[in-house]
């Protein structure tokens, strides 16, 4: 089963965010360890070197994609605005075209497990569509390195 697809809202200043909602089984600290440590973002994602601090930037290296065929970017300089241990992080990923991408990961109990809000501010130019299969395989990952369970294959998201 896959990550169902994002959920868009529009605030009053016209800002659309997309959110995906995922609810996992193990508990909140497990789940922050999964998206905050470099070793075990990796099992995902990516991983970062650096001295992590709320408005200081981490080198983060996007090595997911050599899994979907893609080649693994040089590190970029991700500036972290909001970390509340274990609940909350707020990060902003530089762009191409100089509009960063603002992501808001929320981790709160859900039960005996976890559920994970991901949000992502979009750009102007930016649809939903952009990001969507993206995202919703890089949180089946998350989902298969929890379970230590064989990481999904990007065809299945395109």
């Amino acid at each position: 089963m896959t990550t169902p697809p994002a959920e868009v809202r529009t605030d009053p200043e016209g800002t659309t965010t997309a959110i995906w909602r995922r609810e996992y089984p193990d508990p909140v600290e497990d789940v922050w360890a999964a998206i905050t440590e470099s070793e075990r973002l990796g099992r995902w994602i990516g991983t970062w070197t650096g001295e992590p601090r709320v408005g200081g930037t981490v080198a983060f290296t996007l090595t997911g994609e050599a899994d979907a065929g893609g080649e693994v970017a040089e590190p970029a300089d991700v500036r972290i605005l909001a970390c509340e241990e274990p609940r909350h992080l707020a990060v902003e990923f530089p762009a191409p075209d100089d509009q960063a991408w603002l992501v808001d990961l929320t981790v709160e109990p859900h039960g005996a497990g976890a559920v994970l809000v991901f949000a992502q501010r979009l750009v102007p130019g930016m649809s939903v569509e952009d990001v969507d299969a993206g995202w919703r395989w890089y949180l089946d990952r998350l989902g298969a390195s929890l379970r230590g369970a064989p990481m999904p294959e990007w065809s299945a998201y395109v």
